[in-house]
């Protein structure tokens, strides 16, 4: 199977796990395998790599890819969401450090009929577990005008949400929208043509915040990450990818509640709170892509990477 996908801060990513030769990680986005592989490279014969994906295609591709030359790896089809009970399953008490990547694979994008892309014809589909039942479609044809507004506005930072909208609501009166291509049509139809002439793809944006939407990226992030650290330990590291400012605003303030949970106001003296640091935070910059990384792989240009060290 050709599971296609460019591991986005390959090494940047490694070099901030720290690996140690016996421990184990986990890679919660696993893809086409190239962060695993480069894992599993630095592993030891007693140290051990879980591998993660909801995405069928994924894990059959990675294990494909990783089995037959890697002994000290375990393949889940699972979300990262569920990080305690996929542990729990396998008896894994704690883990040396964790890696998730998040956002669509090349893979998916290139996938015709996945419908992620805007620039094939597919149906509206954007799902990344072909197993669940909730599609871009449901998202097109049933959701109000506002909610429409409110998503393409809030995950895909789009400034004409509201006429994008709009003409939605009022295409499907005519009948259901269906299509990855009939969605381009509306969204060109609802920019205004000057404002198409700069900038990227003029459907990006709201193809962006429909996946978000379809896939409930963002509501599961600030949990994982808690509960990601609750299983990491001392000294574990959790190294994050990002490639939308809203999943790095989360990512950001979970990570300094971590660094500094104390709720205290800031004019008493002493905390009262109790709440303890439970971490510190490696990358107080996001660390971004070289010039050469964006030269061979444009699709990084978004991509920012956090860290966090367990105490």
């Amino acid at each position: 199977m050709n599971f296609h996908h460019v591991s986005v801060l390959l090494n940047e990513c490694i070099d901030g796990l720290e690996i140690q030769p016996d421990g184990i990680y986990v890679d919660g986005t696993m893809g086409g395998g190239g962060h695993s592989e480069a894992i599993c490279n630095r592993l030891g014969k007693n140290g051990l790599l879980i591998g993660i994906d909801q995405d069928i295609n994924a894990i059959k591709a990675s294990e494909e890819r990783l089995k037959a030359k890697y002994q000290n790896i375990m393949v889940v089809n699972d979300n990262f969401s569920n990080i305690k009970i996929i542990l729990e399953s396998l008896n894994i008490n704690a883990i040396n450090g964790m890696l998730l990547d998040l956002g669509v694979s090349s893979h998916q994008l290139d996938e015709p009929d996945r419908g992620f892309s805007y620039m094939h014809n597919a149906d509206l589909d954007m799902r990344m577990n072909q197993s669940a039942s909730f599609t871009a479609k449901e998202v097109v044809n049933t959701y109000s005008e506002n909610d429409l507004v409110r998503i393409i506005k809030d995950y895909g930072e789009e400034r004409w949400a509201k006429r994008i909208a709009h003409f939605i609501v009022e295409e499907r009166k005519r009948g259901p929208i269906t299509t990855t291509y009939e969605l381009v049509d509306i969204i060109k139809k609802a920019i205004p043509a000057g404002a198409r002439k700069d900038g990227p793809h003029p459907a990006k944006r709201t193809f962006q915040a429909i996946r978000i939407e379809v896939n409930g990226e963002l509501e599961i992030l600030r949990q994982s990450i808690l509960d990601i650290v609750d299983v990491l330990d001392s000294k574990g590291r959790l190294c994050i990818i990002t490639f939308h400012s809203l999943e790095d605003r989360i990512v950001k303030q979970t990570f300094k509640e971590l660094e500094n949970p104390c709720t205290c106001p800031p004019e008493f003296p002493v905390c009262v709170c109790g709440k303890k640091r439970k971490a510190k935070v490696i990358t107080k910059k996001p660390i971004l892509p070289t010039n050469e990384e964006l030269e061979a792989n444009p699709r990084s240009r978004s991509a920012k990477l956090r860290i966090l060290e367990k105490l």
